[in-house]
């Protein structure tokens, strides 16, 4: 077989396989939980120590999490945490996001956990980690302030329709 058929044939499969194609590499700034979904709530699968590599499939549309893959085990870092060096350019946080070239990903927990973490001890709680990430926190802006408090309970004033 040539070169060139072999590297055609190279092509060809990465194009099937879009996740593979498109990963890219980043930086860990700091050690940093790799999270089993993009939020702190999530357990964590491992730790990435700050200047190990990361392969980065996606992130979020908002560019505050993505889903990496360290030393073969998938999970979710912040992208505050993450670093890219072009040029003699140090990128990081999310403006790390589109110098990398990552796609935009969406998370979903139940395949995401079935593909990824079935031989896990936290997977057999799945349904205490189920629904922690939802579109009103992150794909919206972080959550309204919580209502102020002048040192007497929360009170509030019934609807107009009451």
């Amino acid at each position: 077989m040539t070169k060139a058929r072999l590297f055609s044939l190279i092509l060809a499969g990465a194009a099937l396989l879009p996740g593979l194609a498109s990963a890219a590499t980043a930086i860990a700034t700091a050690n940093v939980n790799l999270r089993a979904g993009p939020s702190t709530a999530y357990p964590p699968v491992n730790v990435v120590r700050g200047g190990e590599d990361v392969r980065v499939y996606g992130c979020l549309a908002n560019r505050a999490w993505c889903d990496v893959d360290f030393y073969g085990q998938r999970g979710w870092i912040s992208s505050r945490y993450l670093a890219y060096v072009r040029g003699g350019q140090r990128y990081t946080g999310p403006r790390v996001v589109p110098y990398i070239g990552a796609p935009v990903v969406t998370y979903s927990f139940g395949r995401y956990w079935d593909d990824h973490y079935r031989d896990r001890d936290f997977y057999r709680d799945r349904r205490r980690w189920d629904g922690i990430y939802g579109p009103r926190i992150f794909d919206r802006g972080p959550p309204p302030p919580p209502p102020r408090r002048y040192g007497c309970p929360l009170y509030t004033s019934p609807s107009p329709r009451d």
